[in-house]
């Protein structure tokens, strides 16, 4: 059965770059994004991970732990890191999980046999400190992921977590956003001092109220 929105994501013990991991334990605390790649030393999958270490320091502003898995094992991860650092220009800076037994990638339904029996498609799954899954995205193998993408994901679940809003099509971070419909518009002013806009009696939009 497939993870779904607000499920915990399943614990799993597992060997990576950096030495065995429990997963809950590694990001206790943390967001964590957990994402898997069809196979190493593959010309895609080699920039996605590339991007992903260049990106550490927009992940940690996040406190937003990344871990990456394929169905390759760690002395294969370990090999490809070295092409990964030369051709992307980076040093890879996160853990790849080395899942040959497919353990990780059955239990997070990584693999779907219509797009390939053996390799892991490009799963995305975005997890809160609450363990919860907050996020799931699903690419085909020759698509790579858009990371800014992700990054945004993140801005808005850290946002609308803390704040009755919502973020509009389009948002970055800085936009206006959305009062949730569960706010009656009497109530705004006291809760969004900054002030806000009824373009519909649905539709009330605030400044971003954390910036």
């Amino acid at each position: 059965m497939s993870l779904r929105l607000g499920d915990e994501a399943p614990n799993f013990k597992a060997q990576t770059t950096i030495g065995e991991i429990d997963f809950h334990e590694y990001i206790k605390g943390s967001w964590a994004v957990l994402y898997s790649h069809p196979s190493d030393f593959t010309p895609v999958c080699t920039t996605e991970l590339g991007r992903t270490a260049q990106l550490k320091e927009e992940f940690d502003k996040r406190n937003v732990k990344v871990l990456a898995l394929s169905v390759d094992p760690v002395e294969e991860h370990l090999k490809w890191i070295e092409d990964i650092n030369e051709t992307q220009n980076t040093t890879v800076n996160f853990p790849i999980i080395g899942d040959s037994d497919r353990k990780v990638a059955e239990l997070y339904d990584m693999i779907h046999p219509n797009a390939s029996a053996t390799a892991t498609v490009r799963s995305v799954f975005v997890i809160g400190p609450d363990r919860k899954i907050k996020l799931t995205l699903t690419y085909p193998a020759s698509t790579g992921r858009n990371f800014n993408e992700i990054l945004r994901v993140i801005d808005s679940l850290q946002l609308t977590e803390n704040y009755s809003v919502a973020t509009p099509a389009d948002w970055q971070d800085g936009d206006d956003v959305i009062v949730v419909p569960a706010i009656k518009t009497e109530d705004i002013p006291a809760k969004f001092p900054k002030g806000f806009k009824e373009i519909k009696p649905y539709l009330r939009v605030t400044p971003q109220p954390n910036k």
